[in-house]
């Protein structure tokens, strides 16, 4: 059985995949940096506890639509002519664009937007397919805790976040009433020590998980067939009190804490 891995060569993605491997699943694993991949393949099929798995890495640049068309091609292809089938799906891939929106670089966004939005669309659409047809598997999309709410001055982020939850959370409802076997998560961690924040312009103060808690609580979850899993108990009671605030308080506040984050 295969797991397809997006974003893998590095942070939540990476310790996804090594936890899949540590499960007993083949890994196809995908980002744009080849060389991390390579490395994370030879990492894997060295491990004492993990050697025997089949790792293939397929390079793409999923801000480009049809490199999700062509993974999905590709990975289906290469898992067949193995003698398996992808039954474990991740689309893990994203990107963060920090700054007002006013002031904040339009054709980065629009690459976000494809990246953290598009790709993760056409990705879950048609690997739910074969997994609906499979009659079983599982998918695991990672939103984020920002896709609860709003974020000004990380106002693209947040918005693609809530795109993925709300898609996810959806998905997951038809399928249960449809009777499927085939489990959708969408794993939403709060601040997670990766170099996500650096890459995104911010920085972040106070205490953060890390990767591969945040890994491992979501694969935990997505298995054990739970919507929407948020690792820790912080972040959980985070997300409550933001909801009780409402919309309109829940914003203001978020705008205080956001502005504080300028790492440039």
């Amino acid at each position: 059985m295969y797991a397809l891995v997006t974003g893998a060569s590095a942070g939540i993605g990476r310790e996804i995949a090594l936890y899949l491997a540590e499960l007993g699943y083949d890994l196809i694993l995908t980002a744009r940096n080849e060389e991390k991949l390579q490395e994370l393949r030879e990492e894997i099929l060295d491990g004492n506890d993990l050697s025997g798995r089949d790792v293939i890495v397929l390079p793409a640049d999923l801000s480009i639509r049809e490199e999700s068309y062509r993974l999905y091609r590709e990975a289906t292809e290469a898992a067949e002519a193995a003698g398996g089938r992808i039954g474990f799906v991740v689309n893990n891939a994203g990107m963060g664009v920090y700054g007002k929106f006013l002031e904040t670089d339009l054709e980065r966004e629009l690459t976000l937007i494809d990246l953290n939005v598009t790709s993760v669309h056409i990705l879950s659409k048609l690997f739910l397919r074969d997994l609906v047809s499979q009659g079983n598997g599982v998918l695991l999309n990672v939103g984020s805790c920002a896709g609860f709410t709003s974020g000004p001055t990380f106002s693209s982020y947040y918005a693609s976040k809530n795109y993925v939850v709300r898609l996810t959370e959806a998905i997951h409802e038809e399928l249960r009433r449809a009777g499927s076997l085939v489990k959708v998560s969408c794993l939403c961690p709060g601040p997670v020590d990766t170099a996500f924040n650096d890459n995104s312009g911010v920085k972040v103060s106070g205490r953060q998980i890390t990767a591969r808690q945040a890994a491992r609580e979501g694969v935990d979850g997505a298995l054990a067939g739970r919507m929407i899993v948020i690792p820790g108990l912080k972040m959980k009671l985070v997300t409550i009190g933001s909801h009780l605030l409402g919309e309109h308080l829940s914003t203001r506040l978020n705008y205080l804490i956001q502005v504080k984050k300028a790492g440039k």
